[in-house]
């Protein structure tokens, strides 16, 4: 009987949406992009650290050059190719840009130092294809580093949207994107190769004047639902209305304006090289974990 063939991946974002939205923020991205930013700056204090040169970067999914935003020592980063999805983002960014879909990368096995991702990979429908295609195009030992947002963000716009449709429209309908879950990256990054892979978190809580704000920041983000099984009308007025007073009920501040919750999820991961460091072969050990803690070993052991 002939091997049944793998399955294809889920599709639960549209793409070109994802793109179109991104169109949309292009031109005013920069007075939106204060998580890109706090992003990469966090990539910058892990860069500074490492003792190596990175010729030449993939900045993939850059909006409008989010790696060229780094401030590191000259020489440590030669040449950066930016890349995105929508067109009108990448046309601002700095230096070399090519329109690519992180689903399918354009790029030759072994052709990047250092491949960045900041705060695009969450719209991936595929993302264990996505991150194999990104180990594969790492050079031995290049380094990958990327952020995308985790489960908890936006969970208080989440909350107010599902209680307002339930309550207004007696349905309910997907209107927040699902997000990677932290517990997941590390399997995932060992999955597709990576060696070494470290997956921490970021919470960031955001104070606008009310969900309208809140609402507006995201379109100019880029970052609004994008979801193949989204409601296709419009929530009505009244509904809006309640899922605004909900939040302000639940989630308000005693200044009046609201929190919005973003968790960053940050991972990182080498192509394996034999110079890496490896976990010890069970028994290899030269010293007894009894010997370590001081423990008396009883008479005849």
């Amino acid at each position: 009987m002939p091997a049944k063939p793998p399955s294809a991946p889920q599709l639960v974002f549209d793409r070109a949406l994802v793109a179109q939205r991104r169109k949309r923020a292009a031109a005013r991205f920069g007075e939106h992009d204060f998580l890109v930013r706090r992003v990469i700056e966090e990539f910058t204090d892990r860069l500074v650290v490492i003792n190596r040169e990175f010729p030449l970067a993939l900045d993939l999914g850059c909006h409008r050059g989010a790696l060229a935003l780094a401030e590191l020592p000259p020489g440590k980063i030669g040449e950066i190719i930016a890349t995105d999805l929508s067109p009108a983002m990448v046309a601002r960014a700095p230096g070399r840009r090519v329109v690519a879909d992180e689903e399918r990368l354009p790029f030759r096995e072994r052709s990047f130092n250092l491949v960045t991702s900041a705060l695009s990979l969450h719209w991936v429908n595929d993302l264990p294809g996505t991150l194999i295609q990104i180990r594969r195009a790492l050079m031995p030992d290049g380094l990958f580093m990327a952020a995308l947002f985790g489960g908890d963000t936006l969970t208080e716009l989440r909350q107010a949207l599902q209680e307002a449709e339930i309550e207004c429209e007696g349905g309910l309908s997907p209107r927040v994107s699902p997000f990677v879950d932290l517990r997941d990256m590390g399997s995932l990054l060992q999955r597709a190769g990576f060696a070494l892979p470290v997956a921490d978190t970021d919470r960031v809580t955001v104070r606008y004047e009310n969900m309208w704000r809140l609402l507006a920041e995201l379109r100019g983000m880029g970052e609004t639902n994008a979801l193949i099984e989204r409601r296709r009308t419009p929530l009505r007025r009244e509904t809006l209305m309640r899922a605004a007073a909900i939040y302000q009920e639940k989630f308000g501040l005693p200044d009046g304006r609201i929190p919005a919750t973003f968790e960053i999820v940050a991972i990182t991961g080498w192509s394996p090289h034999e110079s890496q460091q490896k976990p010890l072969r069970p028994g290899s050990a030269r010293m007894r974990l009894a010997d370590a803690l001081g423990a008396k070993t009883p008479p005849g052991k």
